[in-house]
């Protein structure tokens, strides 16, 4: 039977009592034992894991929580991203077909 929380709500609750950062997989085992869930809801659970901001995604596949993280460590520094520019779409020229009319 499912829980009455959210399995994120479980994840937030398992790592506050770890006290510490924890791999994905030790993670889902936990939160899945808790919840109930079968491991096709794996990819749910990681996606909501993304998608909420009391977590942080760190190195080596290991969550934690972001209100124990320095600011640098779980966010991302845009100046370090390179964008690459759109280059001007080149306009098409327009081909005038001329057709011989005499062959037909």
């Amino acid at each position: 039977m499912a829980s009455a929380k959210s399995m994120t709500d479980i994840a937030y609750d398992v790592i506050s009592k770890k006290k510490r950062a924890m791999q994905f997989g030790k993670l889902w085992e936990e939160v899945s034992k808790l919840y109930g869930a079968s491991t096709d809801k794996i990819a749910q659970f990681y996606s909501d894991l993304t998608l909420d901001s009391r977590f942080a995604s760190l190195k080596d596949n290991k969550w934690d929580l972001i209100e124990r993280r320095k600011f640098a460590e779980s966010h991302i520094d845009l100046s370090e991203i390179e964008l690459e520019e759109d280059e001007p779409e080149e306009e098409e020229e327009d081909l005038d077909i001329i057709i011989d009319t005499d062959e037909y």
